[in-house]
C-alpha cells in the first residue's frame, strides 16, 4: 500500500535511494572474503552498505551546485570545473554576527550545505534551512537578506515557502499559518493544509503557491464525520488511547474544499464546489495570469473524472474542461502543466488509451466546444483522427492533441526547454523495466532519447531545460551521475562514478527472465537468485518474495535489479530467491493493473502460483519446501497464497497484511474493489478470515501496534477466525510502529523472519 505518512514517505524514499544493494558473481573467491550480514544489508544496520551518492546536487538556474559539509561548489556544466562559492565557516560567522545579543535572531549554526537550496536562478541567494527557520542568504554578499524564524518557533510543520513571493506556509497542529499570521481556526476534527485524500490521486502536500506566490490555494478537510479507530500507546503505566480518524471501505469519508488565501488582504475565498460529499478534489494547478484555478473532481465510484476551472477571485465554477469515465476505474495522478511560451496551452495526462501519456489542449478551443466527455467510444472516434495524421499534429477544430503514444508509458514531466519548444519527459519506451529520459518537441511530436538507453534514470532539468543531472544506475552500475546536454544527451560531465559498496564480499547470483501469466498470454518478469556456492546437484528450499499490488514494481533494471538486502542475505544462506512482478502491478500499462478489479489477490494470486510451478520446475529446487514472504499488498498475497494454495506453499511470513478489504480505507480500497455494498461476493471472496480453516503450513502474522495504514484489526480478526477454525498461526507485534519497521529495529525485523524460515522451511 501507499497510504503513508509524509515524513516516513520522504524516509522511505532516501532508504529506496540509498539501498539499491549488489548481488554480482563473484568467481574464484578467496578465503579472506567474507558474507554480508544483515547489518550490512538492511537500513538501520550498524554497518550498513550503500552506493556512494551526491547529496542535495541540483541547479542553481543553468549552474550545478555540488554541496558538502564544509564547502559549495559550483560546477560548470560545459566543462566540469567546479568553484568555491560558500564555505560553511564563513556562513556561520555571518549567522552568529546577525544573531549578537538579540535572542530571536539566533537562527543557530549551519552543520553542512546539504539541506540548502537555490530557488533563484538569477540571483546569488540560497535557502538555509534549519533548526531556526529559513534564512535567505547572499553567498556573493555574504549577509543574511531576509529570515522567517516563526515556523520553527511554533514547531510548524508541512512548512511550504515561495521563492517568486517570499511567503512561507506551515501548520501547527490542524490549521494553517501565512508568515505568522493564522489562516484558519477550525477545531478537532477539521484540517487545513495539509495532505487530503490519504495521499491518493498523487496527493503529497496540502498548500499550492500561485506562479508569482502573491495566493496560496490550501485543501481544508472536515473529518469529523468519519469513524474513529482507536490505536494504544503502551509505553504509558496505563496505555491510552489514540483515535485516529479512518474511513473504511463503503462508510462516511472526509469532506474537502479548496480555500484560496491572499496574504496581502489576509483573505480567503472557498471555490464553490457545492456538497463536497462522495468526492475527491485532486491535481491543483494554477492558471499562469493566476485569474483561475484547475484541478480534477473524481467521483467517489472513482470512474467518472473532472478538470475543472474555477474563478480565483470568487471561487465560482468557470466551466468543466474534460470528463473522463471508465467501466472500471480512472485515476488522474498530475496535475495539468501550463506551456511556458504559450499561457493558452497545457499538457494534460491521461490513461485513455491504456497506457498513461501525453495530450496538449488549447484552452480557447475547449472553452468553445466544452465539455469535452470521454467515455470508451468518443476517445477511439477522436483520436483516431489524431492517429491519421501521426502523434504530435493537431486535427483542424480539435481542443486536443496526442502528444505522445504507443505501448509503454510515460512516468513524469522534468520541464521544458521554453527555446526548442520541447517537453522533457521520463518515459518506460525502451523497456517496461526502464525508466529514460526523452526530450518531445510538442510542435511535430517528434521524440528524442536523452541518455544511454540503460537502466533507471532520476534526472533534474536546468532553469533553461539546456541540461540534465542524470542520477542514474543498471543491473551492473551501482550509480553513476552525469550533466548531460539536452541537444543530442551525448556531451556529459561525469560528478561520480560509484563504486561496488560490496567489493570483497561474497555475494550471491542474479538471473533475471520471463515466464507467462495464468492467463497463458501475459509475460511476467521474474528475478532468480542463487547461492553464492550454488551447486545444481543440490536440492534447495525456495522462497518467493511478493508485493503484488498497484503502484509497485519490485523487478527493474537497477543495480542488480533492484534485489533488497534480505533476499541477497538469505540466499547466501541457501535459499533460491524468487520474485515475480504479476499483473496488477505496475509500469505494464491499464489493462495489465485493473485486470484485478473487484478481486483483489485472485489473479495476482495464481500468477505467483506460475512463478511457484517454475520454481518446482528447477532441478536444484525442493517441490516440498517452497516458502513465501511479503509486506503490507504483500503481506494480503503472502497469508492468501498459504491459505489458498496449501499443497504449494509451506511456510510464510505475512507483514502488515490486509485480511478483510472492508476493513481498508475508502479511497484504495474502492478504487479496486467497489464499496462492500456494490461488490459483496467480491469482499468476501477476499476475506481472508473465511479461509481461516484452510491453513496447513507455518505462518507467522507481524504486524505494528501503531500502523494508521493496515490497522491491527486485521491481523487479530484473522487469529480470533483461527482460533475458531482451530489452526494455529504464530503472531509478533512490533509495539510503537506505524506501517513499516524502521531504524534499528528493522534488523531485528529480518532476523526474526530469517530465523522462522531457518526453523520450519530450511530444516526437513
Amino acid at each position: 500500500m501507499r497510504r503513508i505518512s509524509k515524513g516516513i514517505a520522504t524516509l522511505l524514499l532516501a532508504v529506496a535511494t540509498l539501498s539499491e544493494t549488489p548481488i554480482m558473481a563473484q568467481e574464484n573467491v578467496s578465503n579472506e572474503l567474507k558474507y554480508p550480514t544483515l547489518e550490512d544489508l538492511i537500513p538501520g544496520g550498524e554497518t550498513y552498505r550503500y552506493a556512494e551518492n551526491l547529496y542535495s546536487v541540483q541547479w542553481w538556474g543553468d549552474r550545478c551546485i555540488k554541496p558538502g559539509v564544509d564547502s559549495l561548489m559550483t560546477v560548470d556544466p560545459k566543462n566540469g570545473k567546479e568553484t568555491l562559492i560558500a564555505t560553511r565557516a564563513k556562513v556561520n560567522e555571518v549567522l552568529s554576527a546577525q544573531a549578537g545579543t538579540d535572542s530571536k535572531k539566533n537562527y543557530g549554526s549551519l552543520q553542512h550545505f546539504y539541506n540548502t537550496q537555490f530557488p533563484w536562478a538569477d540571483k546569488p541567494y540560497m535557502l538555509i534551512k534549519s533548526a531556526k527557520g529559513y534564512i535567505v542568504y547572499d553567498f556573493e554578499k555574504n549577509e543574511i537578506v531576509k529570515a522567517y524564524p516563526q515556523a520553527a518557533e511554533q514547531k510548524g510543520a508541512n512548512i511550504d515557502f515561495t521563492a517568486e513571493g517570499g511567503h512561507i506556509a506551515y501548520t501547527v497542529g490542524n490549521n494553517l499559518y501565512v508568515d505568522n499570521h493564522a489562516v484558519t481556526n477550525e477545531p478537532e476534527g477539521i484540517v487545513c493544509g495539509q495532505s487530503v485524500h490519504r495521499n491518493e490521486f498523487g496527493i503529497s502536500k496540502g498548500t499550492f503557491w500561485s506562479p508569482t506566490g502573491s495566493l496560496l490555494a490550501f485543501y481544508r478537510m472536515d473529518e469529523s464525520m468519519v469513524t474513529q479507530y482507536p490505536l494504544v500507546d503502551v509505553t504509558a503505566r496505563i496505555g491510552t488511547v489514540e483515535n485516529i480518524r479512518y474511513p473504511m471501505a463503503g462508510m462516511n469519508s472526509h469532506k474537502v474544499s479548496v480555500g484560496i488565501y491572499n496574504p496581502a488582504t489576509q483573505k480567503t475565498v472557498y471555490l464553490n464546489t457545492g456538497d463536497p460529499t462522495d468526492r475527491y478534489f485532486t491535481n491543483i494547478s494554477w492558471a499562469p495570469d493566476e485569474k483561475s484555478l484547475f484541478l480534477i473532481e473524481v467521483n467517489r465510484d472513482q470512474n467518472h473524472s473532472k478538470l475543472c476551472q474555477y474563478n480565483a477571485e470568487t471561487g465560482e465554477l468557470m466551466q468543466t474542461l474534460i470528463e473522463e469515465t471508465h467501466p472500471k476505474y480512472v485515476e488522474p495522478q498530475t496535475p495539468i502543466v501550463f506551456l511556458p511560451w504559450d499561457s493558452n496551452k497545457f499538457i494534460y495526462q491521461s490513461q485513455r488509451d491504456g497506457y498513461n501519456h501525453l495530450y496538449v489542449y488549447d484552452l480557447a478551443k475547449l472553452s468553445a466546444n466544452q465539455p469535452q466527455k470521454l467515455d470508451a467510444e468518443a476517445i477511439e472516434k477522436m483520436w483516431s483522427l489524431v492517429q491519421k495524421v501521426g502523434s504530435g499534429k493537431n486535427v483542424k477544430g480539435a481542443a486536443g492533441v496526442q502528444l505522445t503514444q504507443g505501448e509503454w508509458l510515460v512516468q513524469g514531466i522534468l520541464g521544458f526547454n521554453a527555446k526548442k519548444k520541447e517537453v522533457i519527459i521520463t518515459a518506460t519506451k525502451e523497456s517496461p523495466l526502464q525508466s529514460n529520459v526523452y526530450k518531445v518537441n510538442v510542435n511535430n511530436g517528434k521524440m528524442t532519447l536523452l541518455d544511454n538507453g540503460q537502466g533507471v534514470h532520476n534526472a533534474q532539468l536546468s532553469a533553461s531545460g539546456t541540461y540534465l543531472l542524470d542520477n542514474w544506475s543498471a543491473p551492473d552500475v551501482p550509480r553513476i551521475i552525469d550533466i548531460a546536454s539536452t541537444a543530442n544527451g551525448k556531451e556529459t560531465v561525469r560528478l561520480l562514478t560509484a563504486k561496488d559498496p560490496f567489493e570483497g564480499f561474497i555475494m550471491p547470483r542474479v538471473e533475471v527472465g520471463t515466464l507467462k501469466a495464468a492467463d497463458g498470454k501475459t509475460d511476467l518478469y521474474y528475478r532468480l537468485i542463487k547461492p553464492a556456492d550454488f551447486d545444481p546437484a543440490k536440492k534447495y528450499p525456495a522462497i518467493i518474495y511478493v508485493y503484488g499490488g498497484p503502484h509497485a514494481q519490485m523487478l527493474v533494471n537497477n543495480w542488480n535489479y533492484a534485489a533488497r538486502g534480505w533476499d541477497i542475505y538469505m540466499a547466501n544462506r541457501g535459499y533460491i530467491m524468487l520474485t515475480l512482478d504479476n499483473r496488477g502491478s505496475s509500469n505494464r500499462g491499464l489493462e495489465f493493473e485493473n485486470c484485478t478489479f473487484r478481486h483483489l489477490g485472485i489473479e495476482e494470486g495464481k500468477d505467483q502460483v506460475k512463478g511457484a510451478e517454475f520454481l518446482q520446475s528447477l532441478p536444484y529446487v525442493d517441490a516440498d519446501r517452497i516458502g513465501v514472504h511479503g509486506w503490507s499488498f504483500g503481506g494480503h498475497m503472502t497469508t492468501a497464497l498459504m491459505l489458498r494454495y496449501p499443497e504449494i506453499f509451506k511456510v510464510g511470513v505475512a507483514g502488515g497484511p490486509v485480511i478483510d478489504w472492508k476493513f481498508y480505507e475508502v479511497m484504495y480500497g474502492e478504487r479496486y474493489m467497489d464499496t462492500p455494498q456494490a461488490n459483496p461476493e467480491g469482499y468476501k471472496q477476499c476475506d481472508l478470515k473465511n479461509l481461516a480453516g484452510q491453513l496447513k503450513g507455518h505462518l507467522l502474522i507481524i504486524h505494528d501496534d501503531h500502523d494508521r495504514t493496515c490497522v491491527p484489526q486485521h491481523t487479530l480478526s484473522f487469529m480470533k477466525a483461527c482460533v475458531d477454525a482451530r489452526t494455529y498461526p504464530d503472531l509478533f507485534i512490533y509495539p510503537t510502529h506505524d506501517h513499516n519497521v524502521l531504524g534499528r529495529d528493522r534488523v531485528h525485523l529480518h532476523e526474526k523472519i530469517t530465523r522462522y524460515f531457518d526453523d520450519y522451511l530450511k530444516k526437513k
